[in-house]
């Protein structure tokens, strides 16, 4: 990557494993590993596979690589061809090799298109939802020092906002399965050839979600990605024969990775809804024969909810996959007995090119409000001075593996805080058990500290969720002087309850310390674009500071 776009810190070399670690791991690997008749790919291919170049799998060049509903479906080689012609249209209209493009579309077949385009011509992808405001774009597209922003036609946000900093735009539309790539109206058809990127180039730049401080630039190489490809696709057992619904957002690491391009690798089938809809999956699911779908827990919330209204099937899916937070348990029983099918929670973030551990596929285990064991990444427990924990004690979840980013973009400080001694620091705080199963007990910035006593947001929600008339529950601290912080909540109910009831029902489960102060009902919580909750901006609607 060129000097606009990374200043790395490279961890040191691995240091050995420790007994237990190695047997968990070699268990898993044993669990995961798929048989060589599931798949077309020989030894070779796979060793070849390197770059999001060679992304999708050889396989019958017939067989369908994306379906877009009420759109058009494009085999492995209409796909093939139409990344290729758009890569050469690009680097015809002057796009550099090594620079970041933002790339500012919804879910469809333009992003996704687009996006692995930019990857074969030796750019780099900044992805940035559609949906932000001009002063969003301008940091987001400023900071990345983007070479080009890719827009929809017509006006944009993202379009005013490249205006604004001197950025060249290009529009991106379709006609059935021909992507148009435009400029000042008129389609770019010369088309020149480009040399393929390396896989220590750096394929996708993207910034953290900010959920406790300013967002920062997360550069991952075409190697970062591919690792956690191949560890999503041991994972699940992905074979050509899944197909998958992409309900999150392309512009996000769960929906681009997690789903889309892992099932792509695989020889799978992606179906690609410009947005999700409740009213539309189960039409879209059985049109299509989809085997399995990731999402944040609202969203399998909403699809537990609307099941019987919408006629859903009880037996739908191979697996069902869930990411970003706990799922309550009742939601975890829920979903398997309505849609016979496991759930395996997962964790992931943008710095691990998105997995880093998840519960297995039966006949391995699913433990309800734990992340499972790590997925080909090296997970351990971190104290505050870089020593590691025993086995069920509680401290920093760290990473590493080939997966993981090598810095953040031109911020020194923040690395340093980052890695030590080769292990990446996540800022979760967690426990891993005899088995090597993780639990997250909640973000390290986000402990509340009343009076010296350490709480954790995570333990508190999940007891507010155990009462039987709250749906979603949400904890947070608040200044305070006599205690430095309190603990206050947001709920939204589902029965008949209030606060004082609610109160009561902590007491009896928990310590005083912890019982939330103030409770507060509302019909909503606030959420990112990617379904997630940020306990700041949760304590900024409901307790604002002066």
């Amino acid at each position: 990557m060129n000097s606009k776009c990374g200043l790395f810190v490279q961890p040191p070399s691995v240091r050995p494993k420790d007994d237990i670690r190695l047997a968990a791991l070699l268990s898993l690997r044993a669990v995961l590993l798929r048989s060589q008749e599931i798949s077309d790919i020989t030894s070779q291919e796979l060793q070849n596979v390197t770059t999001l170049a060679q992304v999708l799998t050889p396989n019958a060049a017939t067989d369908n690589a994306i379906v877009i509903p009420g759109g058009p479906t494009l085999s492995y080689a209409a796909l093939s061809n139409e990344i290729e012609r758009v890569a050469g249209v690009l680097a015809a209209a002057g796009v550099e090799a090594g620079r970041p493009v933002s790339i500012v579309l919804a879910n469809n077949l333009e992003f996704m298109i687009t996006f692995l385009a930019v990857a074969r011509a030796g750019a780099i992808a900044a992805p940035l939802n559609s949906a932000y405001t001009v002063d969003e774009f301008k940091f987001f597209m400023e900071d990345a020092e983007a070479q080009l922003a890719i827009v929809p036609p017509g006006d944009h946000a993202g379009r005013d906002s490249a205006n604004q900093l001197n950025i060249p735009t290009m529009d991106a539309s379709s006609t059935g399965a021909h992507v148009v790539i435009a400029r000042n109206g008129s389609e770019l058809t010369l088309t020149k050839d480009v040399a393929g990127p390396s896989e220590d180039d750096v394929a996708l730049f993207l910034h953290t979600s900010g959920t406790t401080n300013r967002p920062k630039g997360v550069p991952l190489t075409h190697k970062n990605l591919l690792t956690s490809l191949g560890n999503i696709k041991d994972t699940y057992a992905l074979t050509p024969d899944d197909v998958a619904m992409v309900v999150m957002p392309l512009f996000h690491v769960h929906g681009l990775i997690g789903v889309a391009l892992s099932t792509l690798n695989s020889g799978g089938s992606i179906v690609v809804p410009s947005r999700f809809s409740a009213s539309t999956f189960w039409a879209d699911q059985k049109n299509t024969g989809a085997t399995w779908y990731s999402a944040v827990p609202t969203i399998h919330q909403i699809l537990l909810m609307r099941a019987e209204e919408d006629n859903a099937p009880h037996e739908s899916f191979r697996l069902i996959r869930s990411c970003s937070a706990a799922l309550v348990p009742s939601v975890f029983t829920d979903l398997e007995a309505r849609f016979g099918a496991p759930v395996l929670e997962a964790y992931g973030m943008t710095e691990a090119a998105h997995q880093m551990s998840s519960n297995l596929l039966p006949p391995g285990d699913r433990v309800p409000g734990s992340v499972g064991m790590g997925t080909g990444v090296e997970i351990s427990i971190m104290d505050e001075g870089g020593n590691m924990m025993p086995l069920g004690e509680r401290a920093e979840v760290v990473i590493r593996g080939d997966n993981v980013t090598h810095g953040y973009n031109n911020n020194p400080e923040a690395n340093a805080e980052a890695f030590t001694n080769g292990w990446f620091r996540t800022g979760d705080q967690g426990i891993m058990d005899a088995d090597g199963r993780l639990t997250l007990t909640g973000r390290l910035k986000e402990l509340i500290n009343r009076a010296g006593e350490k709480i954790s947001p995570l333990e508190v929600d999940a007891l507010l969720l155990d009462h039987p008339a709250v749906a979603e529950a949400v904890c947070f601290a608040v200044p305070d002087v006599k205690y430095g912080e309190i603990v206050q909540a947001v709920v939204v109910l589902s029965g008949d309850a209030d606060e004082a009831a609610i109160q009561s029902f902590c007491r009896e489960r928990m310590a005083d310390f912890k019982v939330p102060e103030r409770i507060y009902i509302t019909d909503t919580l606030p959420r990112t674009a990617t379904g997630k909750i940020q306990r700041r901006n949760v304590s900024a609607t409901f307790a604002p500071q002066d």
